[in-house]
Parts: structure tokens; C-alpha cells; sequence
């Protein structure tokens, strides 16, 4: 008899157990993506008597994930390095391992739920919160998301951070080069063919407050960056509208106004081609007044910005930030059947704001340059991609005035990169 109830408690154990399994979603997956690069006049115009870089950049990257129907967790760890960066006999790489997210998301109902930890943030079509993948490191953020599911079609985010040097006693200043706080909101809803989307964003900045020489304490400066993008989407055709207006104070408490206006259109041209034209203007400070006044400067704060304004990484890309803007006009021609895929994307860009070369005082066209984009990948299975760029900007003197460089050089930049993504196990 000891033996049978034994038995069937074994039993309904596993019956349990095998019930709550069939509940729960476990996967484990990495990333290796080694690319090569030379660079000769990438982000910056090339200098007389200099010889373009090369090397390579690789990003490797184990995800972890589980997930029921009350919680989920994601976690990825990563290592960033370049080839030779340290020697076969290393004790310690330059970078380390790091953690790109550990996150946790509590669901207090099906349509609501909390996700905290290191995370990425992304919406929309990255402008303003992008997860940045070009570069090998990515982005991700400390935060706190609340997740409200409002029916199929329509959702809400609300999210807020709050960061600090570490564990201290005493209040402490914020010196990393990061937001000190920011709190936001995002709607999206689709109805049909459109999408409908609608973020603010309260964005906070430590600064030092110098009003008072002989005690000069930390204060926090806010700007807001509010607005909406609507897109439509067809066989035929896809078009993309946004506006953003930024007010309130920059990072420096100096008054803020600026705005930033996109549109795009492409149209589909059968046999895998399709034909686009878009433009963007971020609004910019002229040269004279950057510094004197009011900041009219647009910033993309968060955004996946190599996507925008040529992959030359020229503008916004760790620079131009605070500066005279930018007007873009691009013309995006793009072909994709079965794993292959090209674009080749032209690019006028245009200051938003008057350049002026301050020691001598001469004022110059807006014009700042063509660049050229060309990019082709062949998708050789579900976890392996192989890709591969080229492009070349053809500088205006307005440019050399801006980038303090020679605008007659040649500046290209090219790359080729594989990358692997492995799924290891899946239940």
C-alpha cells in the first residue's frame, strides 16, 4: 500500500510539475558579430598627412530568458573588445564583461505590468529612444516601466529612472556623462493601415549652479521633448510623419526651444525594389549666438542616431550636439528578394542655422555636403548574416568651417561584418 500511494504521489508530482513546465517559456540565445572597418574621414573630415584606421570591432553576447504567465526575466550579458586590444597572454581584457540587461517584469494583471532593471528602451522608429545596435556596446537604461495594455490595438508606457554614483551616505554629485533623471510617457495605437504614436519626455540633467561663486551646489535642469508621429503602411505604399518640440532647459539651465519635423514616402516598384524620398530638420543655434542666449538646438536625446542623417555617423553621433542643426534630404533606393538585400541612400545636408567662421567673422551657405550610402547583406540562414557597406561623403567649405577640417579631402569609410545568432536551447 506504501508503495502505491508512493506511486501515485510520484505521480501527481510530476503531473504538476510537467503542468507548470508547459506554462513557461525558456530560451537561450548569443550573438557574435566580428566587423572589420576602415575608416578614412568617418564621423570627422579626414586630415592632411594622416592614414586611415583599420580594424576589428567584436561584439559577443549571451540572452537568457524566462517567462510565465505572473513574470518574465531577461538577462544579456556582453563583451566588447577589439582584435589585439590585449595580449594572448592577457590577465584582464580593456572592457570586460558586462551586463547590457538584467530585467524583471511583474504582470499584476494581463494588461498591466511592471519591468525593472537594465533595459532597453525603444520606440517607435528610434528617434528618441533607440537601442543604439550599430554600436558593438548598444545602449541600455536603469529604469522603471509601467506597461498598461489597453486593448489589442492601443498601449501605453510610462516610464522613469533615477541615477547616482553609487551607495553613499551623503548626497553625493552625478559626474557621469548620463541623464541624472528623466520620466516619461508613450502611446501607440494602431487603427488599420495607421499608426498613431505619442511620447513626452521630461529629461533631467545635473549641472553645477555658479550663482553663487563661493558655494556652488548641483542642481538638476529640465527639458521637455513632446510630440507625435503618425504612419501609414500599404502594399504599395509607407509613409512616416513626426514632430517633436523640446522646451524648458538645457544641460548647461540655459532656455530651450527647438523643434524637430520629419517625413518620409516610399513606394513600392514590384520585383523586390522600392523608391523613397524623406527629409528631416533639427532646429540649430548659429554660430554667433551658440553660447549668448537662448539654445535652439533640437536633441535626439536617447536615439539610435547612425540610423539617421548617413551612416557616416557625421551628425548627432557623439557630436554636433548644441550646434547650428541640420536639414537632411535623402532619396533611399532599396532591393530585397528571398536572403539577399541592397540600399543605396543619397543624402543632401543643409545647416538648420547660420555657420560662421568666428575668426573672421564670414558667414557661409547653408550647404554642408553629399553623402552616398551603399549596403548589400545575404542572409545565409535563420542565425547567420553576412553584410557588408561602403560610403563616401563629398564635403562642402562650410563643413571644414563646422568640423574645423579640410573639406577637399577624400572621406569614405567601408565595413564588412558577419553576424552569428545561435539559438541554444528553447522550451
Amino acid at each position: 500500500m506504501k508503495k502505491l500511494y508512493y506511486s501515485l504521489f510520484v505521480a501527481a508530482t510530476l503531473c504538476f510539475l510537467t503542468g507548470d513546465l508547459l506554462a513557461q517559456t525558456v530560451k537561450l540565445s548569443g550573438e557574435l558579430r566580428p566587423r572589420y572597418e576602415m575608416r578614412h574621414g568617418y564621423k570627422n573630415l579626414f586630415p592632411d598627412d594622416a592614414k586611415a584606421a583599420n580594424f576589428i570591432s567584436q561584439r559577443t553576447r549571451l540572452n537568457a530568458f524566462y517567462g510565465t504567465e505572473k513574470f518574465k526575466v531577461g538577462l544579456s550579458f556582453q563583451d566588447v573588445r577589439v582584435w589585439g586590444d590585449v595580449s594572448q597572454l592577457n590577465k584582464s581584457d580593456v572592457n570586460g564583461t558586462s551586463i547590457h540587461e538584467a530585467w524583471g517584469q511583474v504582470f499584476f494583471t494581463s494588461n498591466f505590468s511592471l519591468k525593472v532593471g537594465r533595459q532597453e528602451i525603444v520606440y517607435d522608429d528610434h528617434r528618441i529612444f533607440g537601442s543604439v545596435g550599430w554600436a558593438q556596446q548598444a545602449r541600455s537604461h536603469d529604469a522603471a516601466i509601467f506597461k498598461i495594455k489597453a486593448s489589442a490595438n492601443h498601449k501605453i508606457d510610462i516610464g522613469l529612472a533615477y541615477n547616482a554614483m553609487g551607495e553613499t551616505l551623503l548626497k553625493q554629485d552625478y559626474t557621469v556623462n548620463s541623464y541624472k533623471t528623466f520620466q516619461y510617457g508613450w502611446y501607440h495605437g494602431n487603427f488599420g493601415k495607421v499608426g498613431l504614436s505619442f511620447l513626452v519626455l521630461n529629461n533631467g540633467m545635473a549641472y553645477d549652479d555658479k550663482s553663487d561663486t563661493t558655494n556652488i551646489v548641483e542642481k538638476v535642469a529640465f527639458s521637455q521633448t513632446i510630440g507625435p508621429r503618425l504612419t501609414f503602411k500599404s502594399d504599395l505604399i509607407k509613409f512616416n510623419v513626426a514632430f517633436y518640440y523640446q522646451g524648458g532647459k538645457n544641460a548647461g539651465n540655459t532656455d530651450l526651444s527647438a523643434i524637430y519635423a520629419a517625413g518620409d514616402v516610399s513606394v513600392g516598384l514590384g520585383k523586390g525594389f522600392s523608391l523613397g524620398i524623406g527629409g528631416e530638420y533639427l532646429s540649430g543655434t548659429a554660430t554667433k549666438d551658440q553660447g549668448a542666449g537662448e539654445d535652439k538646438s533640437f536633441t535626439p536625446f536617447y536615439g539610435t542616431n547612425h540610423k539617421f542623417n548617413g551612416w557616416m555617423d557625421y551628425f548627432y553621433v557623439g557630436n554636433h550636439g548644441g550646434n547650428v542643426g541640420l536639414t537632411d534630404i535623402y532619396l533611399p533606393i532599396k532591393f530585397k528578394k528571398d536572403k539577399f538585400s541592397a540600399a543605396l541612400i543619397a543624402h543632401y545636408f543643409m545647416s538648420a542655422a547660420t555657420v560662421t567662421d568666428m575668426a573672421t567673422n564670414t558667414d557661409y551657405s547653408n550647404g554642408l555636403g553629399t553623402e552616398i550610402d551603399l549596403t548589400v547583406g545575404y542572409k545565409i540562414n535563420k542565425s547567420m548574416i553576412i553584410s557588408a557597406g561602403y560610403s563616401q561623403m563629398f564635403a562642402t567649405e562650410t563643413m571644414g568651417i563646422l568640423k574645423n577640417g579640410k573639406h577637399n579631402n577624400t572621406n569614405n569609410w567601408a565595413w564588412l561584418m558577419l553576424t552569428f545568432k545561435p539559438t541554444f536551447f528553447e522550451k
